[in-house]
This record gives structure tokens, C-alpha cells and sequence, in this order.
């Protein structure tokens, strides 16, 4: 038994000693030659053994790797959008109108622009992150993309772990918990609702009160009008 555990041992540190170098040239030559005159048999099992050892580490690695890659590239859609948005210049006009409502504000490109870096000096700028997600999310119709994506929303806003969730009161999450279980591109139509009232009744006075939009339509008011 010893003996066995004592190869399995062995096999295991071949495997990493040839993950760190990329070859099997760094193992000690002295334990080799040893192994091989002491029992030459275990010696080519554990070498054989060691194959489907590595091969099965390289598939998790390269398996992380791709999951690494979806998680990037659909981060860059859902937050990319938003980073877009930043490149309308609002009119005097359209920064009137988002002191109107919240719904104009929304509305506009640049003004979710505008919105999104005032949230980000309140520190809560996932809440516009959240909302531009479950935007896109709400329009996708394939069900194994939907499926990707509910999972991504969940683990970047919803889970408790997660450095960037937003808040959500009990029933909402009970909702979520089971539309989990077979995701719908409606999956987070109620939190998606709940984190644009928050918006709505706690940030959006404070922005018109800010500096940030104070001195946004001091800046267009005073714009020349084109001819």
C-alpha cells in the first residue's frame, strides 16, 4: 500500500516539475537512475501513469483559459457599451430635458453617460453596470447564450461573493433563485426594475444637484447655436 502511494507520489510531482519547465528535463537524474535500478517496472508504470496525469492538468488549464475568455469578452459587451455612450456631446437641449425625468435621462445616450460617472464617484456604479447588462441581456433569443449569460449576471451582480453585487430585497433574489433553474431572457426583468427605481428615487436627485450636472448645462447653455 505504502508502495503504491509512495509512486502516486511520485508521479504527481513529475507531473508539476514538467508543468513548471515545459519538459522533463529538470528531474533529478540521481532519483531516476535510482528508481530504474531499484524496480525498473514501477519506474516505467509511473512514467506511463504520468501521461494521462498531464494531459487531463493541460485540459483545465486550457478549459480556465476559454472560460477566462467568454467571461472578457462578454464583460466587454455589457460594460463596453456603456464606455461607448461616453462619446455623445448632449445638447443644451437634451440636458434640459434629463431634469425632467429619469426616463429621458435614461433614455439618452449621453446622458447615461453622464449618469454613470457620477455613480461612479457615489461607488455604485454597478448598479448602471447592472442595469446596460440586463438591457442586452433582455434582447438575446438563444437559449444556450442565454443560458452563458444568466450565469455571468448572476455570478458578476447577484451572488453575495461578488465585489460588484447590487442590492436586492429577498423576494427579488427568491424570483432569480428560480428562474435560475431554466433561464429565460426574462430572468431578471424584476431586479432589473427594482435597480432602476433605486436609481430613480436615490441617485437621480442627488445628480441634479451635483456640481457634475450643474456645471454640464452651465457648459452647453453657453454654447454657441449652430446655424
Amino acid at each position: 500500500m505504502w508502495g503504491q502511494l509512495r509512486h502516486l507520489l511520485l508521479a504527481c510531482r513529475h507531473d508539476e516539475r514538467y508543468l513548471a519547465s515545459g519538459s522533463y528535463e529538470n528531474e533529478d537524474e540521481n532519483d531516476n537512475t535510482e528508481d530504474r535500478s531499484k524496480d525498473p517496472i514501477s519506474f516505467q508504470v509511473r512514467r506511463n501513469s504520468s501521461a494521462p496525469l498531464l494531459a487531463l492538468s493541460l485540459t483545465v488549464r486550457n478549459e480556465d483559459r476559454e472560460e477566462r475568455n467568454r467571461r472578457a469578452s462578454y464583460d466587454f459587451k455589457a460594460e463596453g457599451n456603456a464606455d461607448f455612450e461616453e462619446s455623445p456631446k448632449p445638447t443644451a437641449e437634451d440636458v434640459r430635458l434629463w431634469g425632467q425625468s429619469f426616463d429621458k435621462l435614461m433614455h439618452c445616450p449621453a446622458g447615461r453617460s453622464a449618469f454613470r460617472q457620477f455613480l461612479r464617484t457615489e461607488f455604485s456604479e454597478e448598479n448602471m453596470l447592472f442595469w446596460l447588462a440586463c438591457e442586452e441581456f433582455s434582447k438575446e433569443t438563444n437559449k444556450s447564450v442565454i443560458e452563458e449569460k444568466a450565469r455571468i449576471i448572476y455570478e458578476d451582480y447577484i451572488s453575495i461573493l461578488s465585489p460588484k453585487e447590487v442590492s436586492l430585497d429577498s423576494r427579488v433574489r427568491e424570483v432569480i433563485n428560480r428562474n435560475m433553474l431554466e433561464p429565460t431572457s426574462h430572468t431578471f426583468d424584476d431586479a432589473q426594475l427594482q435597480i432602476y427605481t433605486l436609481m430613480q428615487r436615490d441617485s437621480y436627485p442627488r445628480f441634479m444637484n451635483s456640481p457634475v450636472y450643474k456645471n454640464l448645462l452651465k457648459t452647453v447653455s453657453e454654447q454657441p447655436v449652430e446655424s
